[in-house]
Parts: C-alpha cells; structure tokens; sequence
C-alpha cells in the first residue's frame, strides 16, 4: 500500500514538475492570454490612426485580381533586385501604376466608409492608373526621342497622373500632404501673384503637367526611385519576418530577459519596439502590433495607462531610428547625400542608442518611484531556452548588417535577406513557411507598401515644383535671414517646421520636403551635409510622439484604454533625447562618427567613446529629472538642477561635463542622506516603541 502511495506521489510531483517546465518554456502568446489585448480591436486602432490599414475586405473575382496583381508586382522587385533594374521610367512608372491600381481596388474614397463593394468610379479610376503607366512604356522610345517636344496628349496624360495620384494619396496618407501638393501646384500656375521673395512669373499647365509624369525629375523622381528600389524590398523582407514569426521571437527574448526586472514590462516594451522597430516602416503598426502584448502586461504590474501607452509609442518611433534597417527616408537620404546606407546607419547608431538609453533609464525610474517590480518567472517565456535552440532566426538581421558593411547595394542586401528568410524559416516547424505563404507575403508585402509609395509620389510633386521654380534656394535662404543668419535659431525654425509637418504628412515624404527646403540652410551656416540630413530626419519621426497631434501615441492610448493627450505628453517626455540628440550632433558631429580634421584615429577613437558615456550619464540625469526621482523623490530644485546636468553632460566638452558629474554627484549623495535620517529616524522611533 505504502509503494503503491510513493508511486502515485513520485508520479504527481514529476507531472508538476512537467507542468511548470513547459510553463516557464511556452511562447509569450500562450503565457500571456489572460491580458492578451483583442486582435480585431487592434485593427479597428489601426485603421482610426493609420489610413493604411482602413482598406476594403473584399471578395471574389476582384480579390483574386488584386492578389495577382500584388504577388506579380513584387516578383517583378525580386527580378530587379537580382538582375538589375530596368531604364528610369520603364522601372518607376509601372512601379506607381501598380500603386494606383491597388490603391483604388482597396482603399475607399472616405475612411468611414464599411462597406466593401467597390464603387464604379473606382473601376475607372484604377482603370486610368493602368493607362497612365502603360503610357511611358508604350512611347518610351518616342518620349526620349523628342524629349522636351511635348504634345497635347502628353499634358492630357500628365495632368491625369497627377490627380489620380493626389486623390490615392489622400485614401492612404490623409489631406495634409496633399493639401500640401495642391497650394504647390497652385504656386506653379499663380508664381506672379505671391510676394516679390517668393514670385516667378508662372508656368504653364502643359509645362506643369509634363514636367510632373513624364520627365524623371518630378512624381518620377528621386523618391519614387528609391521606392522602387530599395524601399519596396525592405518592406517585403519585414513582411516575411513576420510571417516567419522571427518578429516574435525577438519580442519573446525581450520579455524574457526583462520582464522579472524591475518595471520588466516596461523594459521589455523598449527592447522589443527596437528590435521590431527596426524592420518596420510605421510608427502606428509597431506600437499596435508590439503594443498588443507590451501595453496589457505594464498595466498587469500596476504603471499606469497613460505610461504605459506613451512608453509603447516613444519606443515603437524610435524603431525607425535605429540601424540596420531605420524609416524609409533613410534610404532617400542615400541618394540625396550620395553617400552608402551603411555610412548613413552607422552615423545614426549612437543617436539612436541614446534614444533608447533615455526610455529605458526613464522607465527605471518611474518603476521605482510607483514601487513596481517585475513579472514573476513563471508568466514570462524561457529566454535562455528561446535563444539556444532558435538562435539560428536571428540569421536574417546578422545577414543584411553583414552584407551592407560588405559594400552591397541596399536593394541587393535586402533581396539576399528575403532569401535567407525563407530558408531559416524552414528549419522549424513552427516557424516554416509553405509555398502558400511565401506567396501569400508577396502579396501582401506589396500592400504594405503602397502607402510608402503614395506619399513618395505625392512628394515628388512638391520637389518637383521646388525645383522647377527654383523655391527651394529661396525658402532656405529665407530661413537663414529669418533666423538673422543664427545657427540656433536656424535649428530651432527647422525642428519647429518638421514637427508641425509631421503632424499631417508621413515620415517619407516629410524628409523629402525638409531635405529640399531646410536641410540646405542648416548646410550654409556650416553644419556638415549628413548631420544636417539626420537633423530634419529625427524630427520629421519623432512628431509621431509629438502633441498636439501624436499618432502613435494616440494608438498606444486605445490599447491603454488612456486619455489620448496626456498620453502624448508621457510619450514626448520619454523620448526626450530624440529633442536633444540632434542638436548635439548638428553641432558636434562626432556623436555621428565623423572625424574632424587633424585627429588621428586613435584620439578620435577615445573622443566618441568618452562623449558616448557622458552622453548615457547626461540620459540618466534627463531621466531622473523628468521623472522626479535618483534614489528618492525630487524637491523641485533638484529637479532643474539634473535636467541642466543632464543637457551639460550631453554637450561635448570637459567643462560641461565636469559640471555635469559634479551635480549629478551632489544630488545623489545629498538623497543617500535624507535617506540615511529617515532611516535613523525611523529605527529610533521603533525603538522607543519598542521599549514603551
């Protein structure tokens, strides 16, 4: 009897034992049901903040076309990626074609609109999309030929072009940046009217239209090239990883490996957007598709919902901060600087590294300030167990880093990525992908990009413009006079002009706009060409997190179940450094990694690590300071007297820096008093309980 009880005992305790094993090994989606956020309430976020995701679920015969269509499209990429591209108009025109085509199949003409037949207007429409491409490929011989003869067919098409693409870009992107295209187009016609610093004397629609679609210098111009090309590509690798589930993956290590810290959630939150972030060309997707699980699981240990929003949504924007992979507008700063992306990711690493530091330092301190402390081992996926026996799906990132630091061309290392992808993907069976749905991504690699594309062409439209009235030498020049030739304010008025462009108009296109326009001023007063560029870049992302109009974290909100506002101010308070950074590396651009004159190497070398970590102890005073507590709560003073720290520390140069430490260090000891007293002082009270 007694064996018989040992046996069913041993039998339990291993069963349990089992039990726990497979608990603390499950993937985060299992461990995590009780506060997993509803998938349908993720998309109905998604298409209220991001109109590329407010698109027709259509049916039958047309779905099956606009399935083909998408699949033949990024086929038609890959050929080009591995092969070569094809003459200008013949690889971009189709290229924006195919945009327009699935454009106005997908997208309805109002947002608000459920249902999802597709009008007949929107037949015609995709109808003359196909037309408008097919027009350069028909004449493409006898539009070189006669190249300046333009006829009147040529005005009839380009003018045809030009609204179809204003009208696709609204359904995609919203007015703002077609409201933009349109008082540019206006500009165009009416020059003579404006005042004297910005008249010309006016251009002729024919000149207009045919300077926009059948040149290479307007909606064909630069932005539409590197969208077909290296954009496009990008896309679809991202496409691919996650289909493969490696972008879950990368979250599961995240949250295994913080979440039992303190504030884990909110830790893994950061660790997991960055890593995400850095295949994903949308701010609002990431904090949504991140969001989903990081979000639920800070509230579970108690931060509160506007934190917890703001967090997802300052780390999900900086996603497309971060190398190897940053927002699409890095790949059109390749060909504005002429300058390798590798070049360009590798500057944008220490900025972006400060981003995160800043967030993660942030989160630090507002978990020990409320008193939060992590998830218990059981909820949170085996790290360790993840990373040995699927170390393998990290192959992908190591691959395109690999080969952009090799000298491949961006679109070529993203192809061979695509590649490597699919195989890695194929040694597990979770993670394998079918030939169904390699194909399946290809499509819907396709229709992730047609709002990148949309918003390429649109501001195509507007450089176009600049550059055909010479606008853009006058408003930089403006600028500059209006700043009095002050390279402060200079920065200031660029800054303040790309975050109330970003208000409205994607990241892409808000690059483009501020690459033409003040990207050239802030170069004239000296600051150095790739700094210049990544100044307009980081402050056209970061309006994302910006009051008052904060897309993504007005996204984190409705995860949050937030107030939308005060989720934005947490949201910009916690990227603080992407406010700061830039002008530190405007200025001194060493934080950048660009060498100045006479230093050699080694004294380089020791320059960039030494601003490197007085920058991240200038993070952890910002940090500390916007959140009101080091080692215990802040009275007001300390409060400035760390922010100031914190911008010394982040100022390249001794003085400063020693300014820095000295308060920093003060402060810190000054609260290890206050709480030594009131630990004396409480231990004397017990006492004298004690003893009564």
């Amino acid at each position: 009897m007694d064996n018989k009880y040992d046996e069913i005992l041993y039998q339990a305790k291993a069963e349990l034992k089992e039990e726990r094993k497979e608990s603390e090994t499950n993937d985060l989606e299992s461990c995590l049901e009780d506060i997993q956020f509803d998938e349908e309430k993720s998309e109905e976020i998604l298409a209220k903040y991001d109109r590329e995701f407010a698109f027709r679920r259509i049916k039958g015969p047309i779905n099956k076309f606009v399935f083909i269509l998408a699949t033949v499209w990024s086929l038609v990429q890959l050929y080009t990626a591995a092969f070569g591209t094809f003459p200008s108009t013949l690889q971009r025109a189709p290229h924006v074609g195919a945009a327009l085509i699935l454009v106005y199949l997908l997208y309805p003409a109002r947002k608000s609109v459920k249902s999802n037949k597709i009008p007949w207007y929107d037949y015609i429409f995709a109808f003359l999309g196909f037309c408008v491409s097919a027009y350069h490929i028909i004449y493409y011989k006898e539009l070189l030929w006669r190249a300046g003869l333009y006829t009147t067919l040529d005005m009839v098409v380009g003018i045809v072009a030009v609204l179809l693409i204003i009208e696709a870009t609204r359904r995609v992107a919203g007015t703002a940046i077609i409201t933009l295209a349109s008082f540019f187009l206006l500009y165009a016609y009416f020059g003579n009217y404006f005042p004297s610093f910005m008249r010309h004397s006016g251009l002729t629609i024919k000149r207009i239209a045919v300077f926009q679609w059948i040149s290479t210098e307007g909606i064909l111009g630069i932005p539409i090239q590197v969208s077909s090309t290296f954009i496009f590509l990008f896309l679809l690798f991202a496409t691919y990883l996650k289909k493969s589930g490696i972008g879950d993956w990368m979250t599961n290590l995240a949250v295994g490996l913080t979440g039992r810290a303190t504030g884990g959630p909110a830790k893994a939150a950061v660790i997991a957007s960055a890593a995400q972030g850095t295949v994903s060309g949308s701010s609002v997707a990431n904090t949504v598709g991140t969001g989903s699980v990081t979000i639920p699981l800070m509230k579970s240990v108690g931060y509160r919902p506007e934190f917890a929003g703001a967090t997802e949504a300052a780390a999900s924007t900086g996603g497309q901060l971060m190398p190897p992979i940053m927002g699409a507008a890095a790949f059109i700063m390749v060909e504005f600087l002429n300058i390798k992306y590798s070049v360009i990711a590798l500057s944008a690493s220490i900025p972006a590294l400060l981003y995160f530091t800043g967030i993660f330092i942030t989160v630090h301190y507002e978990a020990k300030k409320s008193g939060l402390i992590g998830l218990p081992k059981e909820r949170l996926p085996n790290w360790k167990k993840a990373l040995k026996e699927k170390w393998f799906l990290a192959t992908p990132i190591a691959a395109i880093i690999y080969l952009l630091v090799k000298g491949y061309t961006a679109m070529l290392a993203a192809f061979w990525a695509i590649i490597i992808t699919i195989i890695v993907s194929l040694i597990l069976k979770e993670t394998r992908m079918s030939i169904k749905d390699i194909i399946i991504g290809l499509s819907e690699g396709a229709r992730s990009a047609l709002p990148v594309v949309m918003a390429c062409a649109t501001a195509g439209i507007i450089v176009g413009i600049i550059t055909l009235t010479g606008l853009g030498m006058k408003m930089s020049g403006g600028l500059v006079k209006l700043a009095g030739g002050n390279i402060y304010l200079t920065m200031f008025f660029t800054m303040i002009g790309s975050l109330i462009l970003g208000m409205g108009v994607p990241t892409t296109a808000n690059y483009i706009i501020q690459a033409t326009v003040s990207a050239p001023a802030l170069i004239s007063l000296g600051i150095h060409p790739l700094a210049a560029h990544l100044f307009v870049f980081y402050f056209g992302i970061v309006a994302d997190i910006t009051p008052p109009v904060a897309l993504a974290a007005f996204a984190g909100s409705g995860i949050a179940q937030s107030n939308p506002l005060k989720t934005g101010i947490e949201a910009f308070k916690l990227g603080m450094a992407a406010y700061l950074v830039p002008y530190i590396f405007a200025l001194s651009p060493i934080l950048i990694l660009i060498r100045p004159e006479g230093y050699s190497v080694p004294k380089f070398v020791f320059n960039v690590i030494f601003a490197f970590v007085t920058a991240i102890i200038g993070m952890v005073c910002i940090g500390s300071s916007t959140t009101g507590y080091l080692k215990t709560n802040h009275n007001w003073l300390e409060r400035v007297l760390l922010f100031g720290a914190g911008l010394s520390l982040l100022i390249p140069g001794l003085a400063t820096d020693f300014v820095g430490i000295i308060v920093l260090a003060t402060i810190w000891f000054l609260q290890n008093k206050r709480i030594n007293n009131k630990t004396s002082i409480e231990a004397t009270e017990q006492s004298s309980g004690n003893y009564s």
